[in-house]
């Protein structure tokens, strides 16, 4: 089907728009913010745009430093590629729009964007952000905000016109982006602007979120820098004005990967042994036990996607309208596919009473399982914004972490029905769990690759959620006594892999990104 239907756009042919902001003549005067809620109409506690004040210096050498914040209409926008309906979309003239009438309400574009630009309205529960004010640009109007600066220090124009502007300034000037090492190519283009606004790490929070004319404590999936000491810069700096930013997924998406290891490792773990031998295919745990025990696991998986969704009532946009690179749309196919198989495989043993439809169904649940597994990895690869989520092991370590969650569930199922297959599922335990702690290990034995995935595995192991973490990583260390302890060391495994999961997930939205 079709991805992207917004013929409505008037985008000009062969024109690239782009904006400079020249913080040399910014005030910080809030008129661009002002202008632009009463533009769009934008309610209280949301900002598409908004003016950071920073502070550089100590008395009597200090400074105060302005950055004018918002989506930096970037070339290659991670948000495209992240929503599942095409509600983000490039228009033919580069400028990043939205539609709210397809918008699902996933966040997903939300965890994509590494500038933190885009929130949910909280009256109509769509995704939004500064969309240059197309509206105005569609009818040669220049946006909002640069109509109302008293300084003219916001300019847009055309970055194909070598006469604009804009053009100039880029071409020929000094100008700056914003993490230009996540090679989205923005075109919001800074000129003046201090390192200290520009960097989100660089300046320090002030205690107590005591921002000027604001008190910003630390709310439900605030972010908020839990290391105020560590710096990505030497230059003595304070924020001094900043808006509350909240991160797109709470414990419902740590909940989510948890019930999906479930759903996953309940068919995998019986089929691979009635594949080498282990189970009878005629034995009811795996005639009956492993679809309707993964069944009921993968039907609370998709309930918990649903209702995490600001729209839930727009959920079948994803399988109407599909945008095929984002792999929300491809884990909701694979899952879709996984349940088909699962429902055939009972109607099966229902029916049929034979094996030999299983084995052919085999071919497709074993691919399709390890798929239902191990697609979250790429599902949070795609959230570009997330430094600690951008992990090469993530997806043999999500499988692992599905064969904890499979040999857990159903060791008490093997010790009842089927006594000859304790020892392989707890010893197979026991070396999941094993390696699951060898591949967690990494978060707090190696250096890692940026400061921001350094600070979100600091969070983990040593901030707000390090006691999710360690309690975690305390109970999956019961699960390799598996074999000897049986039942309660699985228990154990298995509520210590939810509270790793709430930790790794949290933790890696817990680094300010604007």
């Amino acid at each position: 089907m079709e991805t992207a239907p917004h013929e409505a756009s008037q985008a000009a042919p062969g024109v690239r728009w782009a904006k400079v902001i020249d913080h040399t003549k910014c005030i910080g005067c809030h008129a661009c913010s002002t202008a632009c809620k009463s533009e769009n109409h934008v309610p209280l506690s949301v900002n598409r745009t908004y003016v950071k004040y920073t502070d550089v210096g100590t008395f009597p050498s200090a400074r105060r430093a302005f950055q004018v914040t918002r989506c930096n209409q970037c070339q290659d926008a991670p948000c495209t590629h992240a929503c599942p309906t095409a509600a983000m979309y490039a228009r033919s003239d580069g400028i990043v729009d939205f539609d709210k009438s397809i918008c699902i309400g996933c966040k997903a574009c939300i965890a994509a964007c590494p500038y933190d630009a885009i929130f949910i309205n909280p009256e109509d529960h769509s995704a939004e952000k500064c969309n240059f004010c197309a509206h105005r640009i569609d009818m040669n109007l220049e946006p909002a905000c640069v109509v109302v600066c008293p300084t003219e220090a916001i300019m847009v124009g055309d970055l194909n016109d070598s006469d604009s502007s804009v053009a100039t300034i880029v071409g020929r000037e000094p100008v700056a982006v914003r993490r230009p090492e996540k090679e989205t190519h923005p075109k919001l283009f800074y000129t003046g602007a201090h390192q200290a606004t520009l960097d989100p790490l660089a300046a320090t929070r002030p205690k107590g979120g005591l921002f000027l004319w604001s008190e910003q404590g630390q709310g439900p999936q605030q972010v908020t820098s839990g290391h105020p000491t560590r710096h990505n810069s030497s230059t003595q700096a304070v924020l001094a004005y900043d808006v509350p930013h909240r991160a797109p997924w709470d414990w419902r998406l740590s909940l989510y990967t948890w019930t999906k290891g479930l759903a996953s490792g309940a068919y995998l773990i019986p089929a691979f042994l009635v594949l080498f031998g282990m189970l009878s295919p005629e034995h009811m745990l795996w005639q009956w036990l492993a679809p309707i025990l993964s069944g009921i696991f993968l039907a609370l998986t998709g309930l918990i996607l649903i209702a995490d969704l600001d729209h839930p009532e727009r959920f079948m946009l994803i399988f109407t309208r599909p945008q095929w690179r984002s792999w929300l749309v491809r884990g909701a196919f694979i899952i879709l596919g996984f349940g088909g198989v699962l429902i055939l495989h009972f109607l099966a043993s229902l029916f049929t009473g034979g094996t030999a439809w299983q084995s052919g169904l085999m071919l497709l649940g074993i691919p399709l399982g390890v798929l239902t597994s191990v697609y979250t990895a790429y599902l949070f690869a795609q959230s570009t914004a997330r430094d600690l989520w951008q992990n090469p092991l993530l997806p043999p370590h999500f499988l692992v972490q599905t064969l904890i969650a499979g040999a857990a569930a159903l060791l008490p199922c093997a010790v009842w029905w089927a006594p000859t297959v304790v020892s392989p599922v707890a010893t197979l335990l026991g070396i999941a769990c094993a390696l699951h702690l060898l591949l967690v290990s990494g978060e707090f034995t190696l250096h890692h690759p940026t400061v921001h995935a350094h600070l979100a595995a600091a969070e983990m192991t040593k901030g707000q959620y390090r006691m999710y973490f360690w309690g975690g990583m305390l109970l999956v260390s019961v699960g390799l006594l598996a074999p000897w302890a049986g039942i309660p060391a699985g228990c154990a495994a298995l509520i210590g892999l939810l509270a790793y999961e709430h930790a790794y997930v949290q933790a890696g939205q817990s680094v300010p990104l604007a």
